[in-house]
């Protein structure tokens, strides 16, 4: 079996279209096109179903995808190793998380690591949605959740915290709660239903000091940024995670003595990066980091 075309295989099977396959090999949709075509031919077997929607792998092809995603696995788990048996670590990272917590928290923190290590080169990757690390869409993520994928090493990194937020602006023209049961009087904002398996139980303003109806929401937004900006905005009132809120002038936190639901986080891998040195070292920086600011977390 041609390993080119193989590799060219499951690069397409990964993706899900010729068109995004040629982008990651740099080469065009009719060559890669060309060279799925030609493998099925040697193999005497069709690969993919075409539809207008995109391609669709016949059972053939998930047999073969099987495989060849554990050779392509196994030649990256070799050459990881391979840069990691010299002295300094090096090589690539690629760590995603949250949108959020990635563009406040952890991106203005990561420059003590670079200096640490300069040969690891990290590629942070931002997405609300949980990506696939067993089919190497990343090679460690920090989760904000329970992760859902039981496959994944399980490391936990602290837990995090969330309290209530108004502008000076909004406190100023509708005044400021002193109870739970004042909350009935002002506008709430809320984080929207997100198919996304994002941070839990942040809507907790809506029951607490409530005994039976729950109250509604003057607006909902299903991004953490938009529920920030709004209530920056003076719009209304609205839980938000602390990490978020540190250091923003323009926020005060309200009824102070109420705590949210804390919500805990993850540092997660596959089995295969389980001796990566750099996986190791970033976990053990986030730790550090982590800690020293454990107060405002």
């Amino acid at each position: 079996m041609d390993w080119d075309r193989l590799r060219i295989f499951h690069t397409v099977a990964a993706s899900g279209s010729f068109t995004a396959a040629g982008v990651q090999l740099n080469c065009s949709q009719s060559a890669v096109s060309r060279q799925i075509r030609a493998l099925e031919e040697s193999l005497n077997v069709s690969l993919f179903t075409r539809h207008a929607r995109g391609l669709v792998m016949t059972q053939e092809g998930q047999e073969l995808y099987a495989t060849a995603r554990d050779v392509v696995h196994r030649i990256d788990d070799t050459e990881r190793k391979l840069m990691e048996s010299r002295e300094r670590p090096s090589g690539l990272l690629r760590v995603t998380t949250m949108v959020t917590f990635g563009a406040v928290w952890l991106t203005p923190h990561l420059e003590q690591f670079i200096l640490e290590y300069p040969e690891i080169d990290l590629k942070i990757i931002l997405h609300d949605t949980d990506l696939d690390l067993s089919a190497g869409e990343a090679d460690v993520a920090i989760r904000l959740h329970e992760p859902q994928q039981a496959d994944l090493i399980q490391r936990p990194l602290a837990t995090f915290h969330n309290h209530i937020y108004a502008s000076p602006e909004y406190l100023d023209r509708k005044g400021t709660p002193v109870t739970t049961a004042d909350l009935d009087a002002h506008d709430l904002i809320t984080f929207g239903a997100s198919s996304s398996p994002v941070i839990k139980n942040l809507n907790w303003l809506l029951a607490v000091g409530k005994e039976s109806h729950k109250r509604k929401p003057r607006l909902e937004v299903n991004n953490l940024y938009g529920v920030l900006h709004a209530v920056e905005a003076g719009i209304g009132i609205a839980v938000l995670p602390d990490y978020l809120v540190h250091n923003r002038q323009k926020l005060v936190r309200v009824l102070p003595d109420v705590d949210g639901i804390p919500f805990n986080s993850y540092y997660c891998y596959p089995p295969e990066l389980r001796g990566s040195r750099r996986v190791a070292l970033f976990r053990d920086f986030m730790v550090r980091q982590i800690r020293a600011e454990s107060n405002i977390l």
